[in-house]
């Protein structure tokens, strides 16, 4: 296993992050339980949480994920320091959190509690913000025409930001979490908040974790570069496009027990005929170069400049070793080549 700094924070994460949503409603305890175990057995310290989860985000999975870890840290404390620990407080728009409200300073520190709470533990290493205030353009929103941003409120927008700031401020100085991450957010989202840390001697962003695969690479270059250049980690979620990669949906197929077998918010956005055609291709160029499919997507997002672990989920161990094998894979130049002529062929399939 490999392990890259996280931003300016000194600590050293793995290349592969254990990400999680899926406890809960698709895993049991013992599910989670095994993935944790396994992951930690073989060099995974990168773990990633929310308070919304599980998934799909409903009043009832509110908390289960947290609740699954903690679980197993209250039957393994003293492996607590042998992984860093993300979770991440939900943006507004929810109505059974916090009745939808805005993120504030007040609100960081009622949810961090609460988490703390949850995943039985004394402190949280990265406590991200989910995703902002503002409407971004994320989940399906990236095309142009979708979001105006002539219609925020820019001077508003910061009072927020450095309210925000504050409670994670007090969180850091009373020890609960040690550094703060966004998600979700944009070039400008980033470069505010570290203005305003920067200028109010207030704690800096550590990370920045976006939606990032090979068929989603809005992020690349213009975002990817700044993270670079402002020590601020890129942490690509969802790699295998919601599993869209694995081949697994093509054709209209729903596996038994698979996430588009669930209600999904904001509906299957990544499921449109562009993606069927790019995942074809993307089957045999796998099929020749003798990877998985989901090893030939994450082998790539793993080898991105600027990328510094990449998260990933699995609803079986079986899934979990398979992915986890991709970090050990490398590309050839002709492979690399294969897998960008069906990327220019679709750079944007969704």
């Amino acid at each position: 296993m490999k392990y890259v700094p996280l931003g300016r924070t000194g600590l050293e994460v793995s290349r592969v992050c254990l990400g999680t949503m899926t406890w809960g409603t698709q895993n049991t305890q013992a599910d989670a339980d095994e993935q944790i175990e396994y992951a930690l057995d073989n060099g995974v310290n990168f773990m990633d949480t929310a308070e919304m989860y599980s998934v799909p985000p409903t009043k009832e999975s509110y908390g289960k994920t947290e609740t699954i870890i903690g679980d197993w840290l209250s039957r393994q404390p003293s492996r607590r320091q042998d992984f860093i620990l993300a979770t991440k407080i939900a943006g507004p728009g929810m109505s059974h959190v916090r009745d939808g409200s805005n993120i504030s300073g007040k609100a960081v520190i009622e949810a961090v509690d609460a988490s703390l709470k949850r995943l039985q533990t004394d402190y949280i290493d990265l406590y991200q913000l989910h995703w902002p205030n503002r409407t971004t353009p994320h989940f399906s929103k990236h095309f142009p025409g979708a979001v105006r941003f002539t219609n925020v409120d820019r001077d508003e927008q910061s009072i927020q930001m450095l309210d925000i700031l504050q409670g994670l401020e007090a969180c850091i100085k009373a020890g609960k979490i040690r550094h703060f991450g966004l998600s979700n957010d944009t070039t400008w989202g980033i470069n505010e908040f570290i203005r305003l840390s920067d200028k109010h001697n207030l704690p800096r962003a550590a990370s920045i974790q976006n939606e990032f695969s090979l068929l989603h690479t809005k992020d690349w270059p213009y975002l990817v570069e700044n993270c670079i250049h402002e020590d601020v980690a890129y942490l690509p979620w969802s790699p295998l496009a919601a599993g869209s990669l694995t081949g697994k949906y093509l054709n209209g197929a729903r596996p038994e027990g698979s996430r588009w077998t669930y209600a999904q918010r904001n509906g299957l956005f990544r499921d449109t005929p562009l993606v069927e055609k790019a995942v074809t291709q993307y089957l045999e160029v796998a099929a020749k170069h003798n990877m998985t499919p989901a090893q030939l997507a994450l082998a790539w997002c793993d080898q991105v400049d600027g990328v510094t672990s990449t998260i990933i989920g699995a609803t079986s161990l079986a899934q979990l070793k398979e992915d986890m094998a991709a970090f050990d894979m490398v590309l050839s130049e002709e492979a690399l080549s294969d897998i960008m002529a069906v990327l220019k062929e679709y750079p944007v399939p969704f």
